[in-house]
C-alpha cells in the first residue's frame, strides 16, 4: 500500500439557472491535498481560501473520510494534510462540497476501499445533502443528478461541452443556509411546470452545444434566482452589464453570492476588460469545464484513479 497521496478535487457550479438541485459543472479551480499517513492527525494550510480549524478532528475533510469509513466498517489511520485551494469559501463554488470529496477520496485510497464513482458520490450525498456539487466535483464534466427517496443516486455526466465562463466572484460570503432560507415552501402547479420546462430546454442547449440558447433559458429560473438576487447587492446590474459585454446568460454559482456568466469561447479577456472597474467589489475570473473530476497520484506521481 501506498503512504503518500496527492488528490485534486475541482470546483463546482450548481443550481445552473433553472436545474435547482439538480445541474452541475466541474470547473478548472482546484482543492488539492498532499496526504501522508502519520502518527497523529495533522493539517497545513498552504494557500488562502481555507478554514483555520485548529483541531484536526473538526475539519471538515476529515469528517468525511471518518465518516466514510464508518459507513464501511473500518477505522481510519491519522494522515498529514497539506492543503492549498483555489475554491473561496462561502461563494457558491461548491467548496463544502470538494471538502467532503476529497475527504471521501483519502479513505478510499487510505483504506484500499476500491470504491467506485457511484459509491463515493452516495457518501458525498449524505452528508452534503444533496448530490448536485458533489456529482460535479466526483465526475467532471456537466452533471444532472438527482438523489431518489430509496437513498439511491441517479447521475448523467457529458464531457464534450465546449463552453467558457466568466465569474464574478465577490468580496463578501453568502452563507448557503441563508441562501436557503429566503426560498418558498411550496411552488404553484403552473411555476413548477414551467420551469422544470425551462430546465429541460437549458439540458438540450448545453448538450446540443446552443450556448446562445442556453444563455437565454440559464436567465429564466423560477425556482430560486428571484427569491436570492436581493441577497447579492448589484447582482441584477451585473446580469445587464454582462448581457451588454456580450455574455450569452448569467445567473447566480450555487447559492451565490458569486455570478456565473456563459460567454462565447476565446472572448473571455475582451469581455473581463470591458467591465474592468465596473463592479470593484467583484473578481471576474474566466474558467473552463474540467473534464476530468477527481484525480488521484501515488507517491511516484503516477495516476492511480481519475473520473
Amino acid at each position: 500500500m501506498s503512504k503518500r497521496w496527492s488528490i485534486s478535487i475541482p470546483a463546482s457550479t450548481a443550481n445552473l439557472g433553472p436545474g435547482f438541485d439538480s445541474i452541475g459543472i466541474a470547473l478548472d479551480k482546484y482543492l488539492e491535498l498532499e496526504v501522508e499517513l502519520a502518527s497523529a492527525w495533522k493539517i497545513d494550510n498552504l494557500s488562502e481560501n481555507l478554514p483555520d480549524v485548529p483541531n484536526p478532528k473538526d475539519h471538515l475533510i476529515i469528517q468525511a473520510a471518518e465518516k466514510t469509513a464508518e459507513l464501511y466498517g473500518q477505522s481510519l489511520l491519522p494522515c498529514h494534510l497539506s492543503v492549498k485551494s483555489e475554491i473561496p469559501l462561502a461563494r457558491g463554488m461548491g467548496s463544502s462540497a470538494s471538502a467532503i470529496v476529497a475527504g471521501v477520496e483519502l479513505a478510499n485510497q487510505v483504506l484500499e476501499l476500491e470504491l467506485t464513482a457511484q459509491d463515493k458520490l452516495k457518501v458525498a450525498t449524505l452528508m452534503e445533502g444533496h448530490p448536485d456539487n458533489a456529482a460535479a466535483s466526483i465526475f467532471g464534466g456537466f452533471t444532472i443528478s438527482s438523489s431518489a427517496d430509496n437513498g439511491e443516486i441517479h447521475v448523467f455526466h457529458a464531457y464534450h461541452i465546449d463552453a467558457s465562463f466568466v465569474l464574478f466572484i465577490p468580496n463578501f460570503e453568502l452563507k448557503t443556509e441563508a441562501a436557503r432560507n429566503v426560498l418558498p415552501d411550496s411552488y404553484t402547479r403552473q411555476v413548477s411546470a414551467q420551469a422544470s420546462a425551462t430546465a429541460s430546454l437549458l439540458t438540450a442547449a448545453f448538450l446540443s452545444q446552443s450556448f446562445e440558447q442556453a444563455g437565454v433559458y440559464m436567465e429564466q429560473d423560477l425556482f430560486h434566482e428571484p427569491y436570492r438576487l436581493d441577497l447579492i447587492p448589484e447582482s441584477r446590474e451585473i446580469k445587464v452589464a454582462a448581457k451588454n459585454a456580450g455574455a450569452f446568460g448569467t445567473c447566480i454559482s450555487g447559492a451565490g453570492p458569486t455570478l456565473l456568466s456563459l460567454v462565447q469561447k476565446g472572448s473571455e479577456q475582451e469581455f473581463i476588460s470591458k467591465l474592468d472597474g465596473i463592479f470593484p467589489n467583484f473578481q471576474l475570473v474566466p474558467v473552463e469545464m474540467n473534464r476530468t473530476g477527481i484525480v488521484v497520484k501515488n507517491k511516484n506521481g503516477s495516476a492511480v484513479f481519475s473520473n
